[in-house]
């Protein structure tokens, strides 16, 4: 017995349609996610930024290395000071809301067009790069965007990898907004269309439920025309907002694993990044205070990268220092782990654990990571499995290989 060939038409067309919409929605995850996001002042915006905070960070981790090895091994120490040297920062924000202040409308003028032309010139080690405005508010929009615009004229354009950072998100109307601010910038300025992509800073409650109950952040995912590329937590402003007392307030808040696991579960598959927020206390003071911020920090950034976040604010060159340390460690030993899991499920081999195609995704995943990171090199994991090339990872994270 057999359904009618009409019945069983409207079924596939339904499973069609319902297949067409969860891809629209979710394309899946994007590549590429920076370990950090650099907030600096737009007044402090200078060229040789990357480079001062290197040396900075690399002098703090010379001084303090017995602890450092102490946290996270010879090896990731090696790994973190190298890149100190070489290339410290791999995403930054020139910072015009809270990090910048309010000043004189011609010293914001001339502040925002000299960071579009140091944005334009930074390395292309810096694979992301831009600006966090002014909120689109009533009595901060105006400012918001000639700041934006003025930052796009002293690039010349929208230098590549550039997207801005939009706090004081309360309501989908203000994604609405941006989406339109984009495409009126586009077309006054002459700019490709879909050139200008932006974050939404994730900084008050209403942002993550809405007043009828929804998840207002998974909404503003999907209403931002495909510009929105990241959720960047706000530590501090979400907390206060959520009357936690300043000496509580913190990354590891409950309320801040409740709004980062919301924000986590909206932007899953969608290809939008989300962003931990940053701490507050900077390595500096004693030495005694300079060695608890260090492993604060440390703790803190691993904390977050075993919850899932793989980004995170660094807001002063010595969190560079736990921030790429943290990094390095966690990978190295994830590798250890995922090695031989994937060794097995290549080899179609049971053992202790069985893999199922999902996991051997996730797998495949965090080595890419670590791999991209600069963790390890591909040649040390295909030491330890030959068959895990780049190419076939890639193929396991995107399941081209079929399961058993």
């Amino acid at each position: 017995m057999t359904l009618p060939p009409d019945v069983l038409a409207g079924i596939h067309s339904r499973v069609a349609d319902t297949d067409a919409l969860l891809s629209r929605y979710y394309p899946g995850d994007r590549a590429g996610q920076p370990i950090h996001t650099a907030y600096v002042s737009g007044a402090d915006a200078a060229v040789e930024l990357p480079e001062s905070w290197g040396a900075a960070a690399l002098e703090l981790a010379e001084r303090h290395g017995e602890l450092l090895t102490e946290l996270a091994g010879p090896d990731a120490v090696a790994l973190m000071l190298n890149t100190l040297r070489q290339n410290p920062i791999q995403d930054l924000r020139l910072d015009f809301e809270d990090g910048y202040g309010t000043r004189e409308d011609a010293i914001e003028d001339a502040d925002a067009t000299r960071a579009g032309a140091v944005l334009a010139a930074l390395p292309a080690a810096i694979t992301s790069r831009g600006i966090r405005m002014k909120g689109l508010t009533t009595g901060e929009s105006s400012r918001a965007i000639r700041t934006l615009e003025l930052v796009l004229e002293g690039a010349g354009g929208v230098p590549a990898g550039f997207v801005f950072t939009l706090p004081k998100i309360r309501a989908v109307g203000q994604v609405d907004t941006a989406v339109l601010l984009c495409e009126a910038i586009e077309s006054a300025h002459g700019l490709p269309a879909g050139a200008l992509r932006f974050e939404l800073q994730i900084e008050s409650p209403q942002a993550v439920i809405a007043a009828d109950g929804s998840a207002t952040v998974a909404a503003a995912i999907h209403r931002s025309a495909g510009r929105c590329t990241g959720l960047h937590y706000g530590t501090y402003d979400y907390s206060a907002a959520c009357g936690i007392a300043p000496q509580f307030q913190s990354l590891e808040h409950p309320v801040a694993d409740h709004a980062k696991a919301v924000m986590q579960a909206a932007a899953a598959q969608t290809g939008v990044w989300v962003c931990d927020g940053s701490t507050q206390v900077l390595p500096l003071g004693t030495d005694d205070e300079v060695r608890a911020a260090l492993a604060r920090h440390y703790r803190l950034t691993t904390r977050s990268l075993e919850r899932g976040y793989y980004q995170g604010w660094d807001m002063g060159a010595g969190h560079l220092v736990t921030r790429w340390l943290a990094n390095f460690a966690f990978y190295r030993t994830a590798l250890e782990v995922a090695a031989p899991r994937i060794g097995r499920y290549l080899d179609r081999r049971g053992g202790a654990v069985m893999d199922e195609p999902a996991t051997a995704q996730a797998l495949s995943t965090v080595v890419l990571r670590g791999v991209a990171c600069g963790a390890f090199q591909p040649g040390e994991v295909t030491a330890l499995v030959p068959k895990a090339t780049i190419e076939v990872l890639e193929q396991l994270r995107e399941r081209k290989i079929p399961a058993l």
